[in-house]
């Protein structure tokens, strides 16, 4: 289903005219309400008359995640305090929190764009929705919320923290939509396994997971065990929050709301754009956002960007899965490994649940790699032979797929920490020595 036709499939002329309008009077807004903006502008001997189309764009300076904690906690708002209605943060693990502030109209259309992606994910206002992501100052919560409710929808504001009450209340009240983050999912699902509610008195058919990296193994582990129809949603608080993009039912790349977030592609190297089709770091440029309007915005994620029409009929760019991010890149002995890498070897083996963890340290200047997995019941065992060999199975596994060698731990089921937010996949002891 498609929730907004006349911009959703928009001829890519018409979208880049809106584009090229919307950009030139961002540029021109940031550039007198924002001193950050205009003194990069004018070090760059730019102004507002040099952006005349789309194409411009890379006149213009890029902004970091460390530009927003410079300014902390306000310096880079657009608007007065007094016409900024609602504050979230990131929770940061280090220095300040980014702070993101949004006017009564950044609501709305936060809404708008939450309730197309919902759309897209076949819902509509007959479907109960339970929101496991966390509310307050995470963008995750209230992003989903607000987007239910624009959708006409029923909503259960259940956060995190509280699996059993989950359970529950999703059973009885008979939600059909589940929103969390993907190991949240996995971690629901066993949950629900070990009540023995049959699975048939769930009416749950849909997930909508996001807030982390996932692969396309771990999409078929928590489709097979929740028997729901999972999607992916994209957002970041930086930008706005879920709903900067969203799959649609031929799950082919996610549709970025390209008539309010302008994306690029970027080598993280050279910082100079790419073209469709080639890997690098996703930019966004906040072309409608009035509390905190961005230019150039460096996400760290890695991913590409194609711009043909779906067959679903949306115009709009997509954007692939998120490979890695560029600054949660381990160098591991010269060679550059993305836990989604190994992710993607654990969830391809029947032997191994879908939960690992990674450990880097460095012994006698040499880079350690240290893989914990999972066993599955039925596969664990104490014949030490049985182990080893399933140990060397997923250790070449890893070799062929990285290009270096791992220590491989295997460990019981159910003795790796779960997570009800953003899962703790890696521990870096190398940055703790």
């Amino acid at each position: 289903m498609i929730w907004n036709k006349a911009k959703e499939c928009m001829s890519q002329e018409d979208k880049r005219r809106l584009q090229g309008e919307r950009l030139r009077k961002l540029v021109e807004k940031v550039y007198h309400s924002t001193p950050f903006y205009r003194q990069k502008m004018q070090e760059m001997d730019i102004t507002p008359d040099d952006i005349k189309t789309v194409d411009d764009i890379v006149k213009l300076p890029f902004t970091t995640k460390q530009d927003l904690r410079d300014n902390y906690p306000y310096g880079l708002f657009a608007v007065p305090m007094s016409q900024i209605v609602r504050l979230h943060a990131s929770s940061g693990t280090t220095g300040k929190p980014t702070v993101v502030g949004y006017t009564r109209r950044d609501l709305s259309v936060w809404s708008e764009m939450t309730a197309r992606c919902l759309s897209a994910f076949g819902t509509d206002d007959n479907d109960i929705f339970s929101v496991g992501y966390g509310y307050g100052l995470f963008t995750g919560g209230l992003g989903l919320h607000y987007g239910v409710e624009h959708l006409g929808a029923t909503v259960i504001p259940m956060s995190t923290g509280n699996t059993d009450k989950h359970i529950q209340l999703s059973h009885d009240f008979g939600a059909t939509a589940l929103a969390c983050t993907p190991s949240y999912a996995l971690y629901l699902a066993e949950a629900m396994a070990k009540t023995g509610i049959p699975r048939s008195e769930f009416k749950l058919r849909t997930a909508i997971l996001g807030a982390e990296p996932w692969t396309e193994n771990m999409r078929k582990e928590i489709e097979a065990k929740l028997g729901v129809d999972a999607y992916n949603i994209y957002g970041l608080s930086e930008i706005m929050g879920p709903g900067v993009s969203h799959e649609c039912e031929y799950k082919d790349g996610s549709h970025i709301i390209d008539d309010h977030f302008l994306p690029e592609i970027i080598s993280p190297d050279t910082l100079t754009q790419m073209p469709y089709g080639e890997q690098g770091e996703l930019v966004f440029t906040t072309l409608t956002k009035e509390g905190l309007p961005l230019l150039r915005y460096r996400t760290k994620d890695l991913c590409t960007l194609n711009p043909e029409t779906c067959k679903c009929g949306r115009t709009s760019v997509r954007m692939s899965r998120i490979v890695g991010r560029s600054d949660d890149m381990l160098i591991i002995r010269g060679v550059n490994v993305f836990p989604s890498q190994i992710e993607s070897v654990i969830l391809d083996l029947e032997e191994f649940e879908p939960h690992y963890m990674l450990v880097v340290d460095r012994v006698n200047n040499l880079d350690i790699l240290e893989v914990q997995v999972e066993v599955r019941d039925g596969f664990y065992s104490d014949e030490i032979t049985q182990m080893l060999a399933l140990k060397k199975k997923i250790a070449h596994r890893l070799q062929s797929v990285l290009g270096i060698s791992a220590d491989i731990k295997l460990v019981e089921p159910f003795s790796i920490k779960r997570s009800e937010g953003k899962a703790q996949r890696v521990i870096d002891k190398r940055s703790l020595n």
